[in-house]
């Protein structure tokens, strides 16, 4: 996805702001001049600070936003992450929305980093999955990176993926091979990965010529490493499924080269982020 094809930055200021900022307006002189620093509460992966730096100037291009931690920085409670010095009306006005962003993809960034730091030496990547906030896929998948994981595909458009319902659409793999092959003739640089739900799936995919990934969906590590054991060529295996910060360890010692994991972006928890603001004389 093209990010110049949705605004989310602006949806998020017209939702927020609306016809205006009436607290702001009626109790904060026009012309008073401040500055603000946004603190980490907690430990977390930074992400969202281009995001969040792009609010303040939406609001106001005068503003002078300065990023002190970057995107993939480990901060602890009391690093600064962003400052920002212009009108308070303006920094006030942008405070809100640039905190929502911060803190979701700081989230993210988080959530994937334990997920990396889980997997340990194992070579296994993390990878991100098509559950995300819609408008914002851009944006999370930019903070799974900066948490140390591999984006997937963007979107439908970019690879193929078939899935069990697709099969089921089909009907089954009845000339299933037959339209991996047409696939390939037609689109030789698009990747193709399948879904495998059980072993005998498995043994029949990597008899397929022109599969690059097989999907093993909730398989238990035994299962995986029966799966492994089928491989010919170059053709490689994502595991997914039921994965935890609790047992991706045990995944990644299969041997499996990817690990895709939904949760990276639809159950990360918010960073804990604060603005904090003083008066400066103008």
């Amino acid at each position: 996805m093209n990010p110049d094809d949705y605004d989310a930055i602006g949806a998020a200021l017209k939702e927020d702001l609306g016809n205006g900022d009436i607290t702001t307006e009626f109790f904060v002189p026009e012309g008073l001049h401040a500055s603000g620093r946004i603190l980490a509460r907690e430990s977390a992966v930074v992400a969202g600070t281009g995001t969040a730096t792009e609010v303040f100037r939406k609001i106001d291009p005068a503003t002078d936003v300065q990023i002190v931690h970057a995107d993939g920085d480990a901060v602890v409670a009391g690093d600064v992450v962003i400052e920002v010095r212009g009108l308070a009306r303006s920094i006030l006005k942008a405070e809100r929305v640039a905190l929502n962003f911060l803190q979701r993809l700081c989230g993210i960034a988080t959530l994937t980093s334990q997920f990396v730091d889980a997997v340990g030496n194992h070579p296994a990547k993390i990878l991100d999955t098509r559950k995300t906030t819609p408008g914002l896929r851009v944006l999370e998948k930019a903070a799974v990176v900066a948490g140390g994981g591999v984006n997937h595909r963007s979107g439908l458009y970019d690879m193929v993926l078939v899935k069990d319902n697709h099969l089921a659409a089909l009907r089954g793999l009845s000339g299933f091979a037959d339209q991996i092959r047409r696939l390939r003739k037609e689109r030789p640089d698009i990747r193709i990965e399948v879904e495998a739900d059980d072993l005998e799936q498995a043994r029949a995919f990597v008899e397929i010529d022109g599969i690059d990934v097989i999907l093993l969906d909730n398989m238990v590590p035994a299962q995986i490493r029966e799966a492994l054991a089928l491989r010919r060529n170059n053709i490689k295996f994502e595991a997914s499924g039921g994965i935890t910060l609790k047992n991706v360890r045990r995944i990644a010692a299969t041997g499996v080269d990817y690990i895709s994991i939904g949760a990276l972006t639809n159950a990360a928890r918010a960073i804990d982020l604060g603005l904090e603001m003083t008066h400066v004389p103008g």
